[in-house]
């Protein structure tokens, strides 16, 4: 298959020691439900059973649409449960042997990144090329690999110290065909790299078939795809965030690289954050920004968000941003105030969207959607990704037009929609996607007031909802809203707008530039580390569960 064809696919990642030999997939198109059906097996969403066609298992009209499904979920796809030409089109394509739920945080996971469950158990660790591709330089491949390495030194205590002999932990070999692993290479065009797991030895093979490049558009980034490995040799496993270096799909060459939070939050949660200053932030976004105590970025006080704060809707994209839209125009914004530059007209950040948004979320899959009236639109990025706008009532049934609020809900990853004083949970993987025991009261949501404005999980973790001039930080672990000195509600133009001449607090701390020791001013602080985030999610995904939410 041409390699145009695969150009934003990522390599193949990880080699699981524990199964049988992996045999390659062909790039022979998949066209059939017979077809479909080992790949769905060969990569975890059927049982390894249905691998076997001579098995005489048979596949329940159930499981096969929920197999389905869940690829065409975790592939960014329209979610209809049919194999239709897209699904088979993604099918077709080279990608990795790896299956695509491998250790915690596989499924229905608040946090994107995925942790294998193994880690080094020292943060000093040595790497060898033990053999060159063909057809580079080896001086270049030396500097390329200590490149991608840096990647997740940058925001960790880890180093990685090149020798020329063993013993070391992590060997990096560039092969052909077989090559005593198990697992062979196919080729140009189909399995790139694979990895294994730190509990596995960490090793990184690549395939020395593929037209390997360095700093080039033309044929494979060396560097990406040996950072992308480099974190399964470290311990993760792949994201199904889509601007992350850890999504299983390669993007080509990009000139000016960096993490995406998504990835920073994964490197950390096994290893914890760089303590020797660097790499604290600026990830897709921004990500864990040190606290302070000082007043945020004073903005121009006659600005229309200082001066009526209430918005139509807020919500993160792929990227990691964070975009506030308020009648025509929309805001992106910092950890603690309005980006320069701003506002800007949503017509022209997002071609053929109209102002007035009622709500807006972005989904797993990285596609954004708009809610207004009775319509909705999708946006892969900033390009409609469709024949849109579309019904409500075709796209999510079951879910009011006119809405006041959407996010995608950090607990159990369910789209939560909110209208009036009521809310609904949406699962598109479920038919019907709302149950019948919704619309259930906001009230529901302890603390939380009816006729709400905006909501969205932010990258930290938690869950924020805006009404008029407040926002209200929520506590998915309680089920209620946060508790904290200043309390909740606070100021939307104080804490997130960074507007001077607005009180920090709605009670007798209005006015004080003081702020009480160990608050989370910094949005992307959360609640002091990234493990009290990883705690957050664990009980709120068995809350969600107890209560059925």
């Amino acid at each position: 298959m041409h390699r145009s064809r695969i150009h934003w696919l990522w390599p193949a990642a990880v080699a699981l020691l524990v199964v049988a030999p992996w045999t390659p997939i062909s790039a022979t198109p998949v066209q059939t439900t017979s077809q479909a059906e080992l790949y769905l097996s060969q990569f975890g969403y059927l049982s390894a059973k249905f691998r076997n066609p001579t098995s005489g298992s048979l596949l329940e009209k159930d499981t096969w649409e929920k197999a389905i499904m869940e690829f065409q979920s975790f592939a960014g796809l329209n979610v209809t449960g049919e194999l239709d030409g897209d699904t088979m089109e993604l099918m077709s394509l080279p990608r990795c042997g790896v299956r695509d739920k491998v250790g915690f945080g596989s499924d229905s996971r608040s946090k994107r990144y995925a942790l294998q469950g193994s880690r080094w158990k020292v943060k000093a660790l040595t790497y060898r090329i033990s053999k060159y591709p063909s057809r580079l330089d080896r001086n270049e491949v030396d500097k390329e690999i200590a490149k991608a390495f840096s990647v997740w030194s940058e925001y960790t205590d880890l180093s990685f110290t090149a020798k020329k002999s063993a013993p070391v932990h992590i060997d990096i070999r560039f092969e052909v065909n077989e090559h005593g692993d198990g697992d062979p290479f196919d080729g140009p065009g189909g399995t790139l790299a694979h990895a294994y797991f730190p509990v596995y030895g960490g090793d990184a093979h690549f395939d020395d078939a593929e037209f390997w490049t360095i700093g080039k558009s033309r044929g494979t980034n060396l560097f990406q795809v040996a950072a992308h490995e480099f974190g399964h040799s470290l311990g993760l496993s792949h994201s199904d965030v889509r601007s992350a270096l850890m999504a299983p799909f390669y993007r080509g060459y990009d000139p000016v690289f960096r993490l995406d939070s998504d990835d920073v939050q994964g490197i950390q949660a096994l290893y914890g954050r760089k303590t020797g200053g660097g790499g604290a932030g600026g990830a897709g976004g921004g990500f864990n920004p040190p606290r302070t105590t000082s007043r945020p970025v004073q903005r121009d006080p006659d600005s229309e968000l200082c001066s009526s704060p209430k918005i139509d809707a807020m919500f993160n994209t792929a990227d990691g941003s964070t975009y506030a839209f308020k009648g025509d125009n929309y805001y992106k914004l910092t950890e603690n105030a309005v980006a320069e530059g701003y506002p800007k007209k949503i017509a022209e950040g997002w071609p053929g969207l109209p102002g007035n948004i009622d709500a807006a979320f972005t989904y797993k899959n990285g596609k954004t959607y708009f809610f207004q009236g009775t319509k909705y639109w999708r946006y892969s990025g900033r390009q409609v990704d469709g024949d849109y706008p579309k019904e409500i009532s075709e796209g999510f049934t079951g879910i009011p037009d006119h809405l006041d609020a959407a996010l995608v809900w950090g607990g159990n990853g369910k789209i939560y929609f909110y209208k009036g004083s009521k809310f609904w949970r949406f699962d598109p993987l479920k038919r019907p996607p709302v149950k019948s025991t919704y619309p259930k009261p906001i009230s529901n949501w302890e603390g939380l007031p009816n006729n709400i404005d905006a909501a969205l999980q932010y990258t930290n973790g938690y869950t924020y909802f805006f009404k008029d001039d407040k926002y209200y930080r929520f506590n998915d672990r309680t089920f209620s809203i946060d508790q904290s000195d200043p309390p909740f509600p606070r100021p939307v133009a104080h804490w997130w707008y960074g507007c001077k001449n607005t009180p920090s607090t709605f009670d007798t701390l209005a006015g004080t530039d003081e702020r009480p020791a160990g608050d989370d001013y910094n949005r992307g602080s959360g609640a002091s580390s990234i493990w009290t985030n990883v705690s957050i999610i664990l009980f709120s995904a068995l809350l969600g569960l107890a209560l059925n939410f």
